[in-house]
């Protein structure tokens, strides 16, 4: 089951399970704000006035409480620190400026709201931060350090709503990204499913046509392989196409495991009742390898042999397995046709985009190598290297 983290926007949960109307950032955040607006106004009143006002501190603790229902109310809190801060101004001899809770007010307006909002905003608390206990000696330098600190508390919103924003555009994008991916190697799978198993019908019902007449028996055998083939390629295509259903309700019957190692034999006998003689050689101290390096390796044997029953003719194959002890090398060669069918063939092959492309795609996903062309004088190989990590290449 996959657990979702919390919103940040979630109200807290106290004791009990009553919710809180504000979350726990809110509540560090309102009072980081108060405790440097606090150290803040006391050092500024000790070193101008030699002491620090009880009523001013007060003041100070009360404008961040507001803090707390912030993401609920951006305006009115914005509009209740001012007022508060105004009230400062107004009563308290204090030098004025940006504190940390009008800060994080009119940040979290130009976070949340509008441009008109914010601007509206940003002009309101620039007046109202203003000490007017000094009009009319009021100084030119105050007022513009405070529009320079709305600025740049603006700046700072708005950068943020873009770095949000980006942020949000790269996640779809790498959504996008992996579901496109998955799709092509549905596509691949069905590729291999569909070629291998079509192909092998196609001959297996050739072959019983031409001994229906004079060989009951092999031809019944042939008619046999291909329901069983047919039947083994509607399961395989159910269990891919399961994954497009992602999320519909589970069914009851479970699927069959995707084919590795073990039905390489399988695999070479049907090509080999298919009309095209082929042998198995393992080589190397066998041991279990990871799903998916053995369904890679049945892709590629798979796709191989389905391309040697289309192109090699008359021909006999060699599927070669090496197991080494840090990758595991798979090999399907055969000698049909001659050296310019061969490179007609990889050209043909390639065509599709699922064929030995698909095969260096899947190589390459393990980090693996891959390599296919036609051989010297007649017959084409396919070769891929599957590196294998410690843990995955050591004996059990």
């Amino acid at each position: 089951m996959v657990t979702t983290p919390a919103a940040p926007w979630a109200p807290a949960t106290g004791q009990g399970g009553d919710a809180l109307p504000w979350t726990r950032n809110d509540g560090l955040v309102a009072v980081g704000a108060g405790v440097m607006d606090l150290v803040s106004f006391t050092f500024a009143s000790h070193a101008e006035q030699g002491e620090v006002p009880v009523a001013g501190c007060l003041l100070v603790v009360a404008a961040a409480l507001p803090l707390l229902a912030r993401r609920r109310a951006p305006v009115p809190v914005l509009a209740a620190v001012l007022l508060l801060g105004l009230v400062m101004n107004l009563t308290v001899p204090t030098p004025q400026h940006f504190g940390a809770a009008v800060i994080v007010a009119l940040y979290t307006v130009v976070r949340l709201k509008g441009t008109l909002v914010a601007a509206t905003s940003a002009m309101g608390a620039v007046v109202a931060l203003v000490n007017w206990t000094k009009w009319p000696r009021l100084s030119l330098m105050e007022v513009l350090a405070n529009v320079l600190a709305a600025v740049v508390v603006i700046i700072a919103a708005a950068v943020m709503n873009r770095w949000q924003r980006d942020i949000t555009a790269n996640r779809r994008l790498l959504a996008d990204r992996a579901v496109a991916a998955e799709r092509r190697r549905i596509a691949r799978e069905l590729h291999d499913i569909v070629a291998h198993h079509i192909t092998t019908m196609q001959l297996m019902a050739g072959g019983a046509r031409a001994n229906l007449a004079r060989d009951p028996e092999v031809a019944r055998q042939a008619l046999v392989e291909l329901e069983g083939s047919g039947r083994m390629a509607l399961r395989e295509m159910r269990q891919l196409l399961d994954v497009l259903r992602a999320g519909d309700e589970a069914e009851d019957e479970p699927t069959a495991p995707q084919p590795g190692i073990a039905d390489l034999e399988r695999i070479v006998a049907e090509s080999c009742r298919a009309g095209l003689p082929t042998a198995l050689d393992v080589g190397g101290k066998e041991r279990p390898l990871p799903p998916s390096v053995g369904l890679t390796v049945f892709r590629i044997v798979q796709e191989s042999l389905t391309n040697a029953r289309k192109y090699a003719g008359e021909a006999r194959a060699q599927v070669r397995l090496v197991y080494e002890p840090d990758g595991v090398v798979v090999e399907v060669r055969d000698d049909g046709a001659g050296a310019d069918a061969g490179l007609a063939r990889a050209g043909a092959a390639s065509g599709s985009g699922y064929g030995l492309v698909g095969m260096g795609e899947r190589a390459a996903l393990h980090g693996g190598t891959f390599d296919a062309g036609p051989l010297d004088g007649a017959g084409f190989r396919v070769s891929a290297r599957l590196p294998l990590t410690a843990d995955e290449g050591a004996p059990r």
